[in-house]
Formats: C-alpha cells, structure tokens, sequence
C-alpha cells in the first residue's frame, strides 16, 4: 500500500509541477504554423475561389451551412472583399509569429481563429491534413508550446537575469495586446456576431480572461500561493492537452490502419496503384510510372502501410520499436509528399507524429541547430544576448502574455 501511494503522489507532482514534453510541443508549435503558412502563401493567388468571394461555395451557401451545423468562422461576419482580405492577412501572420513562438499564448488562439475561419468558410476544400491541422489548432491553445525554441522564452530569460541584475523589467507589448484583443472580443460580442456554437467564444472569452488574471498575479505575487495554483491548473492542462495530442495520433492510425485492412482494394494492392497513374496524384509521372512497375515494391508499400499504422499504438509500450515505425512513417509521408504531391497533408501528419519523437534527439537537433547558429556572423559582431542560452531550456517557461 506505500508504494501504490508512493506511485500515486509521484505521478500526481509529476503531472502538477512541470509541462511536460516542451520540446515535443515545440516541435507541433513549429510544424502546424509552418504548414499553415506554407499552404497560404502557395494558394495566396487562389484564395479568392478558395475561401474568399469568387469561391464556388458561395456565402450564401456557407452561411445556410454554419447556421445548421454552428460552425465558427469570422468571415461570416461580412461578406465584403476588404473583410476576407484582412481576415486571410492575419492568418497567414498569426502563422508565422506562432512558429516564431512570439507572444504565443495570443498567437495560439488567432492562429485557431485563422484555422477555424478558413476552413469552416469552404468545407469542401479540405482533406485529411486539414482534417488534422483544424484538430490541433485547438488543442495547441491549451499547451504552454513556447517553453523553448521562441521568442517568448529569449524575453523570459532576458527577463530573469534583469531582475537578478536588480532590475525591473516592464512589459508593455502584452498588456498592450490584451487591452486590443478585449475591445474586439466586447465589441463582436455586444454586436452579436459570436453566433453559433458557445464552445469557441466562450474558449475567447476563458483565455482574454486567464491572461489578464496571470499577468495580476504575475506583477503582484511572483512567490506567492495564488502565483503557485495557476501554474499547477497550467501545467495540468497543457499536460492533459499533450495526452489528448497523442491520443489523437494514435486515433487516426489505428482507424486508418483498421479501415484498409477491411477494404479489398488494399489486399491485392490496387489502393496504392491506381492513385499512381491518376494525374492529379502524379507531379513526376516517372517516378509514379518506376515504382508501380515493380510488384513487388507495390506489395511491400501496401502491407507495410497498413502493418504500420495497425501496430504503431502499441508499440507505444516499447520505446526502441515505437522510435523505429515513427522513422518508418515520416518517411513514408515523407515519399508520399514527393510521389503524390501532397506536400502539406505529409507536412501535418509529420507535424503530428513529432508528439512522439525522443526528447535526447530533440535536445542534440537543437543543440546543433543552436550552433550553427552561433557560427553565423552577427550583425555589428554583437555578443550573444544574455540569457539567451538558457532559453534553450524547457527552465524557461515565460509567464504573463507569452506562453
């Protein structure tokens, strides 16, 4: 009995004490923005008949469908050109701040807001990276995904060698922002325009007001027992956050796996063929044309597809194989951006499988990534920012309007 108590109250200040997986969440933060912002910018001469006015789903239409399914998008709010305009433009920058890790907490959610918009707007443009992208969207804003490899962890630690300096360090960006962001959401709100569903507003509304609570407390009581509790309850979501991450990945390669084997088409292997020698999937018809022509190479492909995605999420228990099938699958995203041209669904699956990755090989990429760095001239021969090593570790967890 002590030791099933001991293991509980181990678990439990493990859950409570510490975000877990800081480099793993980095690693989502960094993919999902990435993939958001590449995608934007390829169809930024087609966002007109994607999302915006010109659009075969017209408003009209996506307006009769969010009213039926309570869908959230903000380009509902109007139908003006301008609108879409603005709305796209901030997508594609709350994408590339969130990737920086600036401000992330608030980046987080406009990114959702980008995500949800876009997407709700034309539903029928999407697949099933999109599919992804919309899910971790939302749970990103729950993670505190900015405890390394951000902007907001350079400024926390900048922060803290100010005040061991005996310095007082003033943040006026965040509060700044919080004040903005209010209006808008009173603003939106008192003119009704946050229909539909309550799940995404009230999500605006909890975060505007947690943020300014945190940066209260944060100014008041840096030691103090409150200080203390809100870093419990925020380590305790982002935790739970990361668990529903991983669940979430697992999900879908268990159900994908388990859907192909029930399907005859990926017993004699034609799933994998025929997709080859379709246009739309060929960009290099030759290399589409020398990897159908082997039967062999279609067979291993086929099975082995399907025996990874059925054996990954157990493979969970076994460290050593589960390191092995996760190099397996980014791989074969990987071939598969190449070979089918779908760049962006392998970039969001790869973005999700990283959830997995070792944190020792996460800390050594980074370690290297830092040193070349380093190696680069510096403008002006500028000494490296003090501080800015320890910002490379998950100690810097930033407080207030970061993460």
């Amino acid at each position: 009995m002590n030791r099933f108590s001991l293991a509980v109250s181990g678990a439990i200040a493990r859950v409570t004490e510490a975000a877990l997986g800081p480099y793993q969440t980095a690693v989502i933060r960094i993919g999902f923005g990435v993939t958001w912002l590449l995608f934007l910018l390829r169809e930024l001469p087609h966002r007109h008949e994607l999302y915006g006015p010109d659009g075969p789903w017209s408003w009209d239409l996506a307006q009769q469908l969010v009213a039926s399914n309570g869908s959230f998008t903000v380009l509902m709010w109007s139908d003006g050109r301008v609108w879409f305009e603005i709305v796209y433009a901030l997508a594609v920058l709350s994408g590339a701040l969130l990737t920086l890790g600036w401000r992330t907490r608030t980046m987080s959610v406009l990114f959702m807001v980008g995500v949800l918009s876009l997407q709700n707007r034309s539903v029928f443009m999407g697949d099933g990276g999109d599919n992804v992208l919309h899910l971790m969207s939302v749970y990103l804003v729950f993670t505190r995904c900015a405890q390394v490899w951000s902007l907001d962890s350079r400024r926390a630690a900048r922060e803290r060698a100010a005040r061991e300096r005996g310095e007082r360090a003033y943040d006026r960006t965040g509060p700044a922002l919080w004040g903005v962001l209010g209006f808008v959401l009173v603003g939106v709100t008192l003119a009704g325009r946050m229909q539909g569903d309550w799940l995404i507003p009230a999500l605006l509304w909890m975060v505007w007001a947690v943020q300014g609570l945190w940066w209260v407390v944060g100014r008041r009581a840096r030691t103090g027992e409150l200080r203390i509790m809100l870093d419990v309850v925020a380590n305790v979501v982002h935790n739970g956050a990361l668990l529903v991450i991983m669940a979430e990945a697992c999900l879908i390669y268990a159900t994908a796996g388990w859907y192909k084997i029930q399907g005859s088409r990926w017993q004699d292997g034609t799933a994998v063929y025929y997709p080859l020698h379709l246009e739309y999937f060929s960009p290099w018809p030759g290399l589409a044309d020398l990897l159908s022509a082997s039967g062999t190479m279609v067979m291993l492909v086929t099975y082995g597809t399907v025996l990874v995605q059925v054996a990954f999420p157990f493979t969970l228990f076994n460290r050593r194989v589960k390191n092995v099938l996760l190099a397996v699958m980014m791989t074969e995203h990987a071939v598969i951006a190449v070979v089918l041209g779908l760049p962006f669904f392998s970039l969001a699956m790869i973005a999700a499988d990283a959830v997995f990755l070792p944190t020792g090989f996460l800390r050594r990429l980074g370690g290297r990534v830092a040193r070349a760095r380093d190696r680069l001239p510096r403008r002006g021969g500028r000494a490296p920012v003090p501080g800015q090593r320890a910002a490379e570790s998950p100690e810097s967890t930033h407080v207030g309007f970061g993460a």
